[in-house]
C-alpha cells in the first residue's frame, strides 16, 4: 500500500559530493530523484537534513561547551535546508522552510499546523534546526517531527548502501543484509540506523522505518509506493 505522507531523512553529505560544504551539483542530483519521486507518487513529503557537510560537533567542537557546539550544528542544518530549498525549486517542486530556531528573514518558524496545511497543499517541507535543542541529533528531529506531522513511516535515505547490515559492506563484502528487523534488534544489537533516542520514539509509536539507497535507480518511487526496498524496522 503506497504511503500517504512520509519523513524522508538525509545526511547532510548528499549535498556535499564528493567534498565538504554545499556543492550545486551535488544538491541538484539529489532533488532530481527527489522531484521525480514525487511527480510520479504524489505523496505528502516532509525532509530533515543533517548538517555533516558542514558541522560535526564532536570532532570540529572538541573543547568547546556541547550545548554552543550543537547550536552551530543546528545552523548548519538550516543552511542545507535553504540550499536544498532552492535546488527542489529549480526541479519545479513547492517548497517551504521551517526552522526550530526563528530565523524569520529566510524561513518560517515551525509551526505544526502550518505544516500540515503546507503538506496537504502538496508543498515539500524541509525541517531545519534540528529539535531545536542541544543535545539531540536531527535523526531524533525526524522521529519527533514524523510523529507530529502523522507521516506513515521514517525513510532513512543513504548513499550505495541499500539497507541495514551486520557490519559495513564497504568495508566487508561478506556483511550480511538484514531484509527486516525489530526496533528492539537494532537497539540490542548497536546497529548504526539512527540515533537510539530516534529509534526509541519510533517504537513507542508503532512509526516504521526503512534504509534504502536512494540514488539506486526507482528505489524511493518503489519505497513510497510502499514496495519492499531495502530494510524494514518495525514492531
Amino acid at each position: 500500500m503506497a504511503y500517504k505522507r512520509v519523513l524522508l531523512k538525509l545526511s547532510g553529505e548528499f549535498l556535499a559530493g564528493n567534498g565538504f560544504g554545499i556543492a550545486p551539483d551535488a544538491s541538484r542530483k539529489l532533488a532530481r530523484e527527489i522531484a521525480a519521486a514525487k511527480s510520479a507518487t504524489g505523496t505528502e513529503l516532509a525532509v530533515v537534513v543533517g548538517a555533516g557537510n558542514l558541522w560535526r560537533g564532536a570532532r570540529q567542537g572538541v573543547g568547546m561547551d556541547r550545548a554552543t557546539a550543537d547550536y552551530i550544528g543546528m545552523l548548519g542544518t538550516i543552511m542545507n535546508a535553504l540550499a536544498l530549498q532552492d535546488a527542489l525549486e529549480a526541479e519545479g517542486l513547492e517548497t517551504r522552510v521551517q526552522t526550530a530556531l526563528t530565523i524569520t528573514e529566510v524561513a518560517e518558524p515551525y509551526i505544526r499546523r502550518r505544516a500540515l496545511r503546507h503538506l496537504e497543499k502538496g508543498r515539500v517541507v524541509i525541517f531545519g534546526g534540528g529539535t531545536g535543542n542541544p543535545f539531540f541529533s536531527t535523526d531524533t528531529a525526524a522521529a519527533l517531527r514524523a510523529l507530529e506531522i502523522g507521516a506513515d513511516v521514517v525513510l532513512m535515505a543513504k548513499n550505495k548502501v541499500d539497507g541495514v547490515y551486520d557490519k559495513d559492506p564497504r568495508k566487508h563484502p561478506e556483511a550480511h543484509r538484514f531484509d527486516r528487523l525489530t526496533y528492539m534488534e537494532v537497539l540490542s544489537k548497536g546497529l548504526e540506523v539512527m540515533d537510539p533516542t530516534a529509534v526509541t520514539l519510533c517504537m513507542e509509536a508503532s512509526l516504521p522505518i526503512v534504509v534504502f539507497d536512494i540514488f539506486k535507480p526507482g528505489a524511493l518511487v518503489q519505497v513510497l509506493r510502499g514496495e519492499r526496498v531495502g530494510t524494514l524496522i518495525h514492531s
